[in-house]
């Protein structure tokens, strides 16, 4: 992997993490496109520790209140209210991507990150994305948050192992079904990543440097590095903005977004531009 190559995929890791946009993607497509080659799955996953390191820094005062809520809770019964329940929803609704990402790893690793499937996928859950915005009521408030709506967005944070469905547009597409308000579904699913995406991209940190898979570069730990803080920095931007779009914006600009890039991509593909693998 060159420099350039490895600032180039930590802003485009940074820009697009917390957008309903697949930043998996969008770093696929990127190095694709404009490098010939793919970056493989263990850049991504360690990429992906910045931009959770700038949730962490930016929701610290709430992990900190759930975290202590739930240790709390662990030692007396009489303590265990909303923000012990909530620690346990995100806890619980992490496990079924945890759980997948092992069983699946080889698939994950290679056929999963065939082009033609990650622009199918791309296009198909923005129509998700659309009918969960159309559809869904939003009438229930962060207080009204259950661990069924906690194992739910986790079951749709388990997709995002495709680049191409996006973890924050699969788990927000599940909330919005679920009746949550979306600035609700969204901020829930911030915290719903933070176990998931720490847990991978630091089991990942053993493949770095290691040989590539057919069709994959290897990056160095420096490149590395220099891609992770930038993603660290750009994603922490990124966070308020988002937060306050979706307050006052639907989110269709999204949808229509992912239909055209994904429509690009398979237009690339079948026409021989860059090959599927």
């Amino acid at each position: 992997m060159s420099w350039l190559e490895s600032i180039t995929l930590g802003l485009v890791q940074g820009l697009t993490e917390f957008l309903p946009v697949s930043s998996s993607a969008h770093l696929r497509f990127t190095s694709a496109f404009f490098f010939g080659h793919d970056a493989g799955s263990a850049f991504t996953a360690v990429s992906q520790l910045g931009t959770e390191f700038a949730v962490l820094l930016y929701f610290w005062p709430d992990i900190k209140r759930l975290v202590l809520a739930w240790f709390r809770g662990l030692r007396d019964r009489d303590r265990r209210g909303y923000d012990y329940r909530l620690a346990w929803y995100v806890g619980l609704g992490s496990l079924p991507i945890g759980v997948a990402g092992l069983l699946f790893q080889d698939l994950i690793d290679g056929p999963a990150r065939n082009l033609a499937l990650n622009a199918s996928v791309l296009i198909g859950f923005g129509l998700v994305l659309a009918a969960a915005e159309k559809y869904g009521r939003q009438r229930r408030g962060a207080d009204q948050l259950t661990l069924r709506d906690g194992l739910l967005m986790g079951l749709g944070q388990m997709l995002a192992l495709i680049p191409g469905v996006s973890r924050s547009g699969a788990t927000t597409s599940a909330g919005l079904f679920l009746g949550l308000e979306r600035a609700v579904a969204v901020r829930f699913s911030f915290l719903l990543a933070l176990p998931a995406v720490f847990a991978s991209g630091l089991y990942k940190l053993k493949d770095i440097g290691e040989p590539a898979l057919p069709g994959q570069v290897t990056s160095s730990w420096g490149q590395i590095l220099v891609a992770t803080l930038i993603a660290f920095g750009v994603g922490y931007a990124s966070i308020a903005w988002l937060l306050r779009y979706v307050e006052n914006h639907t989110i269709y600009v999204f949808v229509w977004y992912r239909v055209l890039l994904g429509l690009v991509v398979l237009l690339a593909v079948l026409g021989g531009i860059v090959p599927a693998t």
